[in-house]
């Protein structure tokens, strides 16, 4: 399967990496590599993860974030990374943007 990385998420991440690079140097891309090898993962496990919002979602395993994407014609499309600490009603306003 191919993977498809939205222009959104990629922001989304660069953000975040900038915020972990301000707490000490090196997490940043510590951060970014993690994040990076969950999404990789989707060639082979993509379409398997709960579904969340009408996404699937994968938790990555080392950072408190979440990776929504959907699978169409063989693909996982990532349209979403997120920081799971923010309020369940903020992330329902972001899909529903999103639909």
């Amino acid at each position: 399967m191919k993977v498809h990385v939205l222009r959104s998420a990629v922001n989304y991440l660069a953000k975040a990496r900038k915020f972990y690079d301000r707490q000490e140097a090196g997490i940043g891309d510590y951060f970014f590599d993690s994040f990076f090898s969950e999404i990789d993962s989707l060639v082979l496990f993509g379409g398997i993860h709960s579904v969340h919002f009408g996404f699937h979602r994968l938790l990555a395993k080392r950072f408190p974030y979440a990776i929504y994407y959907k699978v169409r014609n063989g693909e996982a499309i990532v349209f979403r990374v997120l920081d799971c600490r923010h309020d369940p009603n903020r992330l329902r306003v972001i899909f529903e943007a999103i639909k």
